[in-house]
């Protein structure tokens, strides 16, 4: 039986370009390109940072609450009680991964 973080971590290293290392407050941090999408405390506690915008977005509709630590900031940080929290933490690393990821640029041949 695999534990929350297992879970989420399956999921989120399977993303292109993602990588996992140790955070320096302790937990586990997520990585696309050397850039931060956000960690994990442990099985509670997953800190994500956003564009202002973004955050107050998530803050007032309640997908999330203001930083733990950093009220003011555009980080969100996103209380889990349990299992049947595991999509809304994926879908917010999801979020933060489309503001991170490479863009493709598509290129059509002319007829």
């Amino acid at each position: 039986m695999s534990t929350i973080i297992e879970r989420i971590k399956e999921e989120i290293l399977s993303w292109p370009h993602v990588t996992a290392e140790p955070h320096r407050f302790g937990g586990v941090e997520f990585r696309i390109n050397k850039r931060e999408m956000g960690h994990m405390h442990g099985e509670r506690l997953v800190d994500i940072p956003f564009p202002m915008n973004v955050r107050n977005e998530l803050v007032n509709s309640g997908h999330a609450s203001p930083h733990h630590v950093l009220p003011h900031s555009g980080w969100v940080s996103y209380w889990i009680k349990g299992e049947a929290d595991i999509p809304a933490v994926i879908e917010l690393f999801k979020m933060r991964y489309d503001f991170l990821k490479p863009k493709t640029n598509i290129v059509t041949a002319a007829n």
